[in-house]
């Protein structure tokens, strides 16, 4: 883990959230991955932060010839335009399924999975984490590229388009922490793309509540101009059980 702590203050992504939803240069459609993807209102642009792209790179699928973070089948968690989800399909992930508690997210992975050509493995759930998913289902990968941006606990979410930017006390970090392992096959992995914008030791310690370590898989490092000089680490978590 990196010892060095950056947690940005959740007002201002809070700020971030509503800027992206009204800005004049909010495109209906953009580039990344090397492919051109829907954006619909009121979903979380991937335009406006690295991060989708930074996952696609954590995950080896901006390399399709490269040996992958993930194969054979693919759950996405808070899958947003789908970018994620339907790259995973199209580089022969299936079956990809991808959730999301916004509808508004859900309405635009479809639309981009139709408009790839992989709408048929491609299958869309709204609910919180997992809520919505079938109880039998389990899956080789299980990712979530989370709002890694820690609010205070009290924090009353004004839009679900928040909900992408700002976890108001970690609270649904912590229940992906407990839930995501039970999600995957035996030999699959539960993953969690995180950031040293976040709160790091807290995550270790919920990790730690939740019966679990936390194992870096792969790191970058991203200067984001929107901060200033800093450099933001992104990393690749596996969350795995900890055996008594």
């Amino acid at each position: 883990m990196p010892d060095t702590q950056q947690v940005q203050s959740y007002e201002r992504s809070l700020e971030r959230s509503r800027q992206s939803m009204t800005r004049a240069d909010r495109p209906v459609n953009f580039h990344l991955g090397g492919r051109e993807w829907d954006l619909l209102d009121e979903v979380f642009a991937p335009v406006y932060s690295p991060s989708t792209g930074v996952a696609l790179h954590l995950l080896g699928l901006d390399e399709p010839s490269a040996q992958p973070a993930c194969a054979g089948s693919f759950l996405e968690i808070g899958c947003g335009t789908g970018v994620i989800a339907v790259t995973a399909a199209l580089t022969g992930r299936t079956p990809v399924v991808a959730s999301d508690v916004n509808p508004r997210a859900v309405e635009n992975t479809s639309v981009n999975a139709a408009r790839h050509g992989v709408g048929d493995r491609v299958s869309t759930v709204h609910g919180d984490l997992f809520c919505g998913l079938d109880a039998g289902e389990r899956f080789d990968t299980v990712f979530w590229s989370s709002n890694y941006v820690l609010g205070p606990d009290h924090y009353q979410y004004r839009s679900v388009h928040e909900r992408a930017y700002v976890d108001a006390g970690y609270q649904t970090h912590r229940r992906y922490l407990e839930q995501a392992p039970s999600w995957s096959t035996d030999t699959g992995r539960a993953l969690l793309h995180f950031s040293s914008r976040g709160d790091l030791r807290l995550l270790s310690r919920l990790a730690e509540e939740s019966g679990c370590e936390l194992r870096t898989l792969s790191t970058c490092q991203v200067r984001e101009g929107e901060y200033g000089d800093d450099v933001v680490e992104h990393m690749l978590l596996q969350i795995v059980p900890v055996i008594p």
